[in-house]
C-alpha cells in the first residue's frame, strides 16, 4: 500500500546527515515534499562551522550537500530553532514524517578533578569561535603560553593546529577577522597533545599527522620513548595500512635531529598519559595538568602504572569527543548522547517506537563514522521510512499542511526564515568580502547572525558582520 496524497517530510537539522537523508528519500519513488529545517540562516553543520578553516579540501564536501539542496525539490528553511520558533509537537501535526538528523555539537563530558577551573575548555566551543559560529562569543580567552589538549582525534590536532599556528598563516583561508585578532594576541609557545595509548591506537589519520607536522616555524615534537606495542597494536600495524603510515611517520619525527628543530613555538605529542586532574584554583585557574602514565596490556588497550607526571600549563582545551543535545518530546539517552532508536526508528520511554519520527546521523549512533557512514546510515532510516509507507502506517487521512501551514505559522510569529535564495545570496556575499579582502581569499565568513538573516532576506541594512 502507498500513500495516495503527497507525503509531507520535515528533516531536522540542514548538515550531511540531513542533507543525503533528504536526497535518498527524494529519490525513494514515494510522491514527497521534503522540507529541511537548520537553527541557523546557513546550512551545512559541522561541515561548515566545525571543519579548521586550513582544510580547504575537507570544505569540498559542501559542493556535494549544494548540489542536493540547489535541485529544488529538497526545501531549505533556515534560521528556523525546533524548540523554541516551532515545537516538535506542532511539525508532527504540520507533516506526516519528522525525521530528526541535528548531529552532535557538544562536548563530551569528561569526569576528572579540575575540568570545572577557568581556563579549562570544550574543544567543540573553541572550534566553533575560530569557524565563526554566530552563537558563540566573538572573542576568546587566548591567554596562555602553554596550552594541554586531551585527545589525538582529528579535531585534537585541529585544535593543537590552530592553537600553534601563526595567524599570518590563516590569512588566505576564509577565517573571520575576529578570529585574527583573537590569535594574534595569543602569547603560546607550547601546545602539549596527551592521549591514553600508544602509536598504533591514536585516532588521527596520516594526512592530519603530516599537515601537523608541516605547520611553518612550528616543531612537532615526539617522544621515542613513547614508542611500546604489544600483540594487539602489531595486529593493529598488520590489518590496517592507515594505522601502519600513522605509526611509521611518528617514527620519522621522532628520530629527527633536536638541532634541527628550531621553531619558535612547539607541538609536543605525549602517547601513554591519562588525564588524572587539572590543577589550579579559581582564582588564578589552572597552573598544571596531572597526568596518569599507562601501559599496554596486551590487547591494544592500557592500564594504568601509578605513576604521576604534572606539566604545566596555563589552559586545558578537552577533545575527547562530541556530544548531542536532547530534543524537547524525545526520549534521550544520557549515557550514550543519542536518541533511543531500533535503525533509526525512535523508541519512546516505554519502548514502544515513536509513529511518525525518525532519527539519522550522530544523533542516531553516537559520533563515530565519517561521510560514509552518515550515507548508510541515511539509507537505513529512510528504508525504514518507505516501509512505513507502503505498511500503510504513514501518508493516510487528511492531506498535511507542510511548508505553507509551517511557513504561514513563522510569519505570524516574526520568525526571520531564510531559504536556499537566501543562501546563495549570503554565500555570493560572503565570496565578495574575500574577492575584496587584502590577501584575496575564497570568501570570509559573515559571523553576526543578524548580518547573516539580514543579507539572506535582501534586506539593505545589515548591521555589523561580526
Amino acid at each position: 500500500m502507498t500513500s495516495a496524497r503527497p507525503l509531507h517530510v520535515a528533516l531536522v537539522g540542514a548538515g550531511p546527515a540531513g542533507t543525503y537523508a533528504a536526497d535518498i528519500l527524494s529519490a525513494s519513488g514515494l510522491d514527497v515534499r521534503i522540507d529541511l529545517l537548520e537553527r541557523l540562516p546557513a546550512p551545512f553543520g559541522l561541515v561548515r562551522y566545525g571543519v579548521a578553516p586550513d582544510h580547504p579540501r575537507i570544505k569540498a564536501i559542501i559542493r556535494a550537500l549544494e548540489k542536493v539542496l540547489s535541485r529544488g525539490d529538497v526545501r531549505l528553511l533556515g534560521n528556523v530553532d525546533v524548540g523554541k520558533d516551532v515545537s516538535l509537537e506542532r511539525l508532527r501535526e504540520l507533516y506526516d514524517v519528522v525525521i530528526v538528523s541535528t548531529g552532535a555539537d557538544a562536548d563530551a563530558p569528561l569526569d576528572i578533578p579540575g575540568v570545572d577551573l577557568p581556563g579549562v575548555h570544550g574543544a567543540a566551543d573553541f572550534v566553533s569561535w575560530y569557524d565563526g559560529h554566530p552563537d558563540v562569543p566573538r572573542t576568546w580567552p587566548l591567554t596562555a603560553r602553554e596550552i594541554a589538549v586531551l585527545g589525538v582525534g582529528n579535531v585534537a590536532l585541529d585544535v593543537a593546529r590552530i592553537l600553534a599556528k601563526h595567524p599570518e598563516d590563516l590569512l588566505t583561508t576564509e577565517v573571520p577577522a575576529n578570529v585574527v585578532a583573537g590569535l594574534e594576541a595569543s602569547p603560546v609557545t607550547d601546545v602539549h597533545l596527551f592521549g591514553r595509548r600508544g602509536p598504533a591506537q591514536v585516532k588521527f589519520t596520516p594526512l592530519e599527522l603530516r599537515e601537523l607536522a608541516k605547520v611553518p616555524d612550528v616543531d612537532l615534537l615526539v617522544d621515542e620513548e613513547d614508542f611500546h606495542f604489544d600483540e594487539g597494536s602489531e595486529e593493529a600495524i598488520r590489518s590496517s595500512n592507515q594505522t601502519k603510515q600513522v605509526v611509521n611517520t611518528l617514527m620519522d619525527l621522532a628520530m629527527r635531529d633536536p638541532a634541527t628543530l628550531t621553531a619558535s613555538r612547539r607541538i609536543h605529542l605525549h602517547l601513554f598519559h591519562s588525564p588524572a586532574a587539572v590543577l589550579g584554583t579559581p582564582e588564578e585557574g589552572v597552573t598544571a595538568l596531572r597526568t596518569e602514565r599507562t601501559e599496554l596490556t596486551g590487547d591494544g588497550s592500557v592500564r594504568g602504572t601509578g605513576e604521576l607526571v604534572e606539566t604545566p600549563v596555563q589552559a586545558v582545551y578537552r577533545a575527547v569527543g562530541y556530544y548531542s543535545a536532547p530534543i524537547d518530546g524525545l526520549p534521550f539517552d544520557v549515557r550514550g548522547g543519542v536518541i533511543p532508536n531500533v535503525e533509526g526508528r525512535i523508541l519512546g520511554d516505554d519502548g514502544e517506537l515513536v509513529p511518525g519520527v525518525y532519527v539519522t546521523g550522530w544523533i542516531k549512533r553516537g559520533p563515530v563514522g565519517l561521510i560514509g557512514s552518515t550515507k548508510s546510515d541515511a539509507q537505513q532510516t529512510i528504508g525504514h521510512v518507505v516501509e512505513d509507507v507502503e505498511a500503510g502506517v504513514l501518508g493516510t487521512g487528511p492531506e498535511r499542511a507542510g511548508r505553507d501551514g509551517l511557513t504561514a505559522e513563522l510569519d505570524a510569529a516574526g520568525v526571520p526564515w531564510t531559504d536556499w535564495t537566501g543562501w546563495e545570496a549570503l554565500d555570493a556575499f560572503e565570496r565578495r568580502l574575500g574577492e575584496t579582502d587584502a590577501h584575496v581569499r575564497e570568501r570570509v565568513k559573515v559571523v553576526a547572525r543578524e548580518a547573516m538573516t539580514a543579507i539572506a532576506r535582501g534586506q539593505e541594512d545589515v548591521g555589523p558582520l561580526v
